[in-house]
């Protein structure tokens, strides 16, 4: 169903993957809508146990392309540097592909926790009064990973 890497020289081991998933700030999230066309969106997110997690709106332009069709994809880029001479970029990234759905009321507040710790580690309790004021009018998303691989030029 998913196409294999074309460049299998450039493939990345599944612990550079999981750093790279796990250090970096934010991702792509590309949905389909109604209309056809794709929708790139750059979301904050974590990665635990094969899932990605992301936190949205209630409401929006992403939200009405998941509820239309839950397939998505998920990139992320690292380590990005310009090698002007040569005419080449050193990279590291991530492609996932996935079934998003979002996370139910009970699990919510572990997850807003996990983004706390990603994002404002040093600021947990005032993110966590944070989360209590305010995470009601927030859904948390994840993407169930079908299919992953991480790419690099070193």
């Amino acid at each position: 169903m998913f196409k294999e890497m074309r460049r299998s020289d450039k493939m990345l081991s599944n612990e550079e993957m999981l750093d790279i998933m796990k250090t970096t700030e934010f991702g792509i999230l590309s949905t389909i809508g109604k209309n056809g066309f794709p929708y790139g969106v750059p979301v904050n997110f974590v990665y635990k146990d094969n899932y990605i997690y992301f936190h949205a709106a209630l409401t929006g332009h992403k939200l009405e392309n998941i509820s239309f069709n839950n397939k998505v994809s998920f990139c992320v880029v690292k380590d990005v540097e310009l090698i002007p001479d040569d005419f080449n970029t050193k990279f590291k990234s991530v492609i996932a592909f996935g079934e998003v759905e979002e996370v139910s009321e009970d699990k919510k507040n572990e997850i807003f926790i996990l983004i706390l710790e990603k994002f404002s580690k040093d600021f947990m309790k005032p993110g966590i009064e944070y989360v209590k004021k305010s995470g009601s009018s927030a859904k948390i998303f994840a993407i169930k990973i079908e299919h992953i691989t991480a790419k690099g030029k070193k």
